[in-house]
């Protein structure tokens, strides 16, 4: 099979669970023999433009035409058998889609987040759920500067969503929710529920596992609100003040509440600050660890570090919504603690160091989750599947939506619907 990756690859300083993702795809496929190219742009190449190219930028961002052009000259020259999407955002914009219309090359696409109907794809603000732009307009968003707190560069992304919906829903035969829990919260949007199938991220196999009871516990991801990081300083503090559970906590990443991390962390015997760790002392660490702590806030798409720590044989602890709930079995293969309360999380990260015996008890069984659900292999089977349901038949698009590119799509079938993998 023959299979052109689309991705906009985030800024290199901070972790991306996204970029993580398609390179590990793109890995297992040319492994099981799949001819694989990619085309990218990287937001690293942002900061070398000149001062007019940076101006420019959110200009690009609801519809670059130059990428049209250069994708679709592409596909026509190479002729892939399908398109992966994944992240559009900045530089790369919906005229993915015009492309493989212009090109009649079948589209998958993989969704990360919710930025199908929410402008930061956060369904977050001011640290609380907020849903206001779902199935409606997405002006809310540009009243309250949903992004990075500014109305202006919350624009580009509102206009994006605004005049590029229905073209996402007649340009995809079909899109990948990484969890049951984003697929219904997209469904409910409005999304064409017929093409949203289930398809968990899967986690190659990390090569070292724990073998005692774990030195830390161990938070692995950006330094966000959104991913917990205050949540947990609150947590651990209420921890402290009680004497402590008898192993450090270690904090690794980068992100936004970087320096407020490192003031908090800075003389502590209980907390260890580290920075941003590479792929081999991620594994070590987690490996090495307790449990993974996942504290997110908001209605987390997937949650890759807890998978994570599931092939390595540690349970975790996670914020009970989202995701999470069909991630981890409370009690089972780690805990779950009530979303956005302190004393909840301090309490499920109390219970899980007290225990060594449930402990590994918790690892065993997330380890045999990991190899039932999330493996290479079940990875594998679940993309190649996808992709021939999208070749082998076109869906025609919403009731209502217009066509997309220059209406040279050819002829359409039918499309299989409605099978969800990884339930």
């Amino acid at each position: 099979m023959h299979v052109l990756m689309v991705h906009n690859r985030y800024a290199s300083a901070q972790p991306s669970g996204e970029n993580k993702v398609v390179d590990q795809e793109v890995a297992l496929l040319r492994e099981a023999g799949h001819r694989v190219e990619v085309f990218e742009r990287r937001s690293d190449d942002i900061a070398r433009r000149s001062l007019p190219g940076k101006v420019a930028v959110p200009l690009l961002v609801p519809w670059n035409p130059a990428v049209r052009t250069e994708l679709a000259a592409r596909l026509r020259a190479e002729r892939p058998d399908v398109v992966h999407i994944h992240n559009v955002f900045p530089l790369l914009s919906p005229s993915v889609l015009a492309a493989c219309a212009d090109a009649d090359v079948p589209a998958v696409a993989t969704l990360h987040n919710y930025t199908q109907v929410c402008p930061p794809g956060t369904l977050q603000r001011d640290g609380r759920s907020c849903t206001e732009c779902v199935g409606a307009t997405p002006l809310p968003a540009v009243r309250h500067g949903c992004y990075r707190n500014s109305r202006l560069a919350t624009v580009p992304l509102a206009v994006g969503l605004a005049v590029n919906r229905r073209r996402w829903w007649s340009g995809v035969e079909r899109f990948f929710c990484i969890s049951a829990a984003q697929r219904d919260v997209l469904a409910r949007a409005g999304l064409p529920a017929e093409r949203l199938a289930v398809k968990h991220n899967f986690v190659p196999e990390p090569g070292v596992r724990r073998t005692g009871a774990g030195e830390h516990l161990l938070y692995l991801g950006r330094l966000a609100e959104a991913k917990g990081v205050r949540l947990l300083m609150a947590a651990w503090d209420q921890i402290a003040a009680d004497g402590g559970v008898g192993v450090p906590l270690v904090v690794a990443g980068a992100g936004p509440l970087e320096r407020e991390v490192t003031a908090w962390a800075a003389g502590r015997d209980d907390v260890r600050y580290v920075g941003l760790y590479d792929r081999d002392r991620c594994r070590q660490a987690v490996a090495r660890s307790v449990a993974v702590v996942a504290p997110s806030t908001w209605l987390e798409a997937f949650g890759l570090v807890v998978v994570e720590a599931m092939a390595s044989g540690v349970p975790a602890v996670a914020a009970g919504h989202g995701a999470f709930v069909e991630l981890v079995e409370d009690g089972v293969t780690g805990l779950l603690h009530r979303p956005g309360e302190a004393a909840s999380l301090a309490s499920c990260l109390r219970r899980i160091t007290a225990d060594p015996d449930g402990n590994r008890e918790m690892g065993r069984a997330a380890r045999r989750r990991y190899e039932q659900g999330f493996s290479p292999a079940i990875g594998l089977e679940r993309l190649v599947e996808g992709y021939r349901t999208a070749m082998a038949g076109r869906s025609g698009g919403a009731d209502g939506a217009p066509p997309v590119g220059n209406g040279n799509a050819g002829s359409r079938r039918g499309t299989p619907r409605g099978r969800e993998w990884g339930q």
